[in-house]
């Protein structure tokens, strides 16, 4: 696999696995939720004893680990990742791809607080799972040595759009969308040399989809445009990304 040493192909094996049984057994096989949540947070558990077999101290294999200004990526890539959602929406609302639903009702706060922990949970272990299988293992676990950040930004974006194994019949406008979701994410994580930077926009994306369903609920009208907003947004957010200064950013 792509020349990998045997225990790193058996780790990205292993996270594999895990990662698409949540959705393969756990929702497709069992119609589980529960068993869904358990492989999906086992994926990440798992991810711990693999970095330390790999030689790395706790998940530093993926660079999940206090990088450089990690304290500044992490908020600013949710409160960025909000920001394009409600933009997204709010364009697909003056375009007619999304029609509102109930416009007139008062916003479901009360909903929103009382969902919060499962919402904050349910988004931020899918993201973090994904992010470590299609962006920290190959940064860094793979011992793939990156020297132009298009390359990595590259490779990771199309491992990403791979990953998603029960969407790609869904055709080459899913394909486009989710090239540039791992675009966006993958920048993220090369810029600032620590993947809370695309845990930042990956887990502020899902975030603002659960909370904006709740807070300004739409109907889609136009199929094909819906892909092609998120897809912008997220074009969007990369060129922010590649703007934002790091100075000197340590690659291992």
């Amino acid at each position: 696999m792509l020349g990998l040493r045997p225990p790193v192909a058996a780790a990205f094996v292993l996270l594999f696995v895990l990662y698409q049984s949540a959705e393969g057994v756990g929702l497709r096989l069992l119609h589980s939720f529960p068993v869904q949540a358990a492989l999906m947070a086992a994926c990440v558990l798992a991810a711990w004893p693999l970095s330390r077999r790999l030689g790395y101290r706790g998940y530093r294999a993926y660079a999940l680990e206090a990088g450089p200004r990690w304290w500044l990526w992490l908020p600013g890539g949710l409160a960025l990742a909000a920001l394009a959602k409600g933009m997204a929406v709010a364009a697909g609302l003056r375009m007619g791809v999304y029609t509102a639903i109930s416009p007139d009702a008062p916003p479901a706060w009360s909903a929103l607080l009382a969902t919060a922990p499962m919402l904050l949970l349910s988004t931020f272990v899918p993201s973090l799972a994904e992010d470590i299988l299609t962006r920290g293992f190959w940064y860094r676990a793979a011992g793939i040595p990156w020297r132009r950040g298009v390359w990595f930004v590259a490779f990771s974006a199309a491992v990403f759009v791979l990953n998603h194994v029960y969407r790609l019949g869904k055709g080459p406008l899913e394909w486009w969308m989710l090239c540039c979701f791992g675009t966006a994410y993958a920048t993220a994580l090369w810029r600032s040399g620590s993947l809370w930077g695309a845990v930042g926009l990956h887990w502020g994306w899902n975030l603002a989809n659960g909370a904006l369903d709740l807070l300004w609920p739409v109907g889609l009208l136009d199929a094909t445009m819906s892909p092609l907003l998120s897809a912008a947004a997220h074009l969007l957010m990369t060129l922010v990304v590649l703007l934002v200064p790091t100075g000197s950013v340590r690659r291992e």
